[in-house]
């Protein structure tokens, strides 16, 4: 018998000894599964849930109006600004494994989501470029198309940026074709008329050979390296001038070729509609006052001036592209915030906010429906930085909370609220007990009768009650 009890003894202490270390396992076990579903969420869920609610905008063809062709290609074009992708010398490796992820999964989400069929980065796509060696500027390539990769069939073009290739006083001749060799395999310089083809078209080919065109009989886009528009006659300038006053020769051709056929030649002609300017420079502005919208410049920064050639293109700058080009549309970046300006009549010019969490909180990129006559503009904003710091703190503090009320540190917030409802409900609530006398003890006062029952006090003890006396 007593070996009995004492397996008995062994058993159920080895039995309470397992207790805790079960309630110990399942503890740590939701907290790895809220860790879980938290990093879930801030990392990959928020990017689909705030980007599925962005459509692509409806644009006006000739069926819409009742005509009787065939509906007009419309492609789909993404437009994004300053992505600043850090680089060795000023980049911290925790701020780029922060703002690239950010970056990655919210272009991968968009391109999975919205399908678009071209995308344009408006310059700054390095933040180093414009002193980075040949080593740095090879791995900054390579997490580039890490980031921003995409299928063959879509086609990612950029412009030059300060950043890519410096300002003015800091671009050569090296940087530029650096820079073309990535994202311009023509080694496309200055004024790029690309035209891309909609789905269901024919593309020609380029009969002049030119490096810098490709043909087709629907769009064009200009890409400019805006920051040759120095206007000082350097060799670049002077070089990006004389392709400017060419494309606008061609573009001048093909509008009027029914007028001065002469002048044009056998050249292959562009489309006759107008061009769609992108740009890294802004175009003269004095500053952002008359800009709107939440992610616009904030009210501290809206008046400070824009400075020519380093805030915004110069006047005469401006003032040629839009005489020679005549573009229908405008799409610039480098304020880092978004802008609508109307330039002349009805020449719109908007200005792409960063697509950086380190530039912006609530990053956004323009989604674009674009045929040969129409366009419109949709703005698609991407998760808040904000948004993730909080959830991310908030679920820390959790956490915590959690630990703590195991360790038993801290008293469970359930069980207290439980038990101060248990504690009020078993209260007796003494505001309904009857007054006892024997108790009390008050002095009469003389009393004036007044009529029937009705008496007055002078006063009644402590208690202050008016009491009624009866009648003798």
């Amino acid at each position: 018998m007593a070996a009995e009890d004492t397996a008995s003894t062994r058993l159920g202490a080895g039995r309470q000894h397992l207790r805790p270390l079960k309630r110990r396992g399942l503890v740590l076990l939701r907290l790895t599964a809220i860790v879980f579903a938290v990093l879930l969420f801030c990392e990959f869920l928020i990017y689909y849930l705030v980007i599925f609610r962005c459509s692509w905008p409806a644009v006006k063809t000739p069926a819409d109006a009742g005509g009787l062709g065939t509906p007009e290609p419309v492609l789909r074009a993404m437009f994004l600004a300053d992505t600043h992708l850090l680089g060795a010398v000023g980049g911290h490796w925790l701020d780029k494994l922060r703002r690239e992820w950010q970056m990655e999964r919210a272009f991968q989400t968009a391109l999975w989501l919205l399908q678009p069929e071209v995308i344009f980065i408006l310059g700054d796509v390095f933040d180093e470029g414009k002193w980075s060696s040949s080593q740095a500027w090879a791995d900054d390539v390579g997490r580039f198309w890490k980031i921003f990769r995409h299928p063959p069939h879509v086609q990612l073009r950029a412009v030059a940026g300060n950043h890519d290739i410096g300002f003015h006083y800091q671009m050569n001749t090296y940087k530029i074709k650096r820079f073309e060799k990535v994202f311009n395999p023509e080694r496309l310089f200055s004024w790029k008329g690309i035209n891309f083809c909609v789905p269901g078209t024919q593309s020609p080919v380029d009969s002049t050979g030119g490096p810098w065109l490709i043909s087709c009989p629907c769009l064009s886009f200009v890409m400019v390296n805006s920051v040759a528009l120095e206007g000082d006659s350097c060799d670049i300038c002077s070089g990006a001038e004389a392709e400017l006053l060419e494309i606008s020769h061609r573009l001048n051709c093909s509008r009027e070729q029914e007028h001065r056929p002469q002048e044009c030649g056998d050249r292959q002609r562009l489309p006759a509609s107008a061009p769609i300017l992108l740009q890294h420079f802004p175009l003269y502005r004095r500053n952002d006052a008359n800009c709107s919208g939440e992610d616009a410049a904030s009210p501290d920064e809206k008046y400070t001036p824009f400075k020519e050639r380093y805030d915004a293109l110069s006047q005469e700058a401006s003032r040629k592209l839009l005489w020679w080009l005549r573009p229908r549309l405008v799409l610039s970046g480098h304020t880092h915030s978004a802008c609508e300006v109307l330039h002349g009549a009805d020449v719109l010019e908007v200005s792409v906010p960063s697509f950086s969490w380190r530039n912006r909180n609530n990053p956004s990129f323009i989604m674009g429906s674009v045929t040969a006559t129409e366009y419109a503009l949709a703005k698609c904003y991407l998760p808040y930085e904000d948004t993730v710091l909080t959830t991310y703190c908030t679920a820390a503090g959790g956490l915590v909370l959690l630990t703590l009320v195991h360790a038993g540190l801290v008293a469970s917030p359930f069980h207290f609220g439980w038990n101060m409802l248990r504690k009020f409900k078993t209260t007796p609530d003494t505001s309904l007990e009857p007054l006892s006398f024997s108790h009390c003890s008050f002095t009469m006062r003389p009393v004036v009768k007044l009529s029937g029952s009705k008496t007055l006090t002078k006063g009644m003890g402590d208690l202050g009650k008016v009491f009624k006396l009866p009648d003798n």
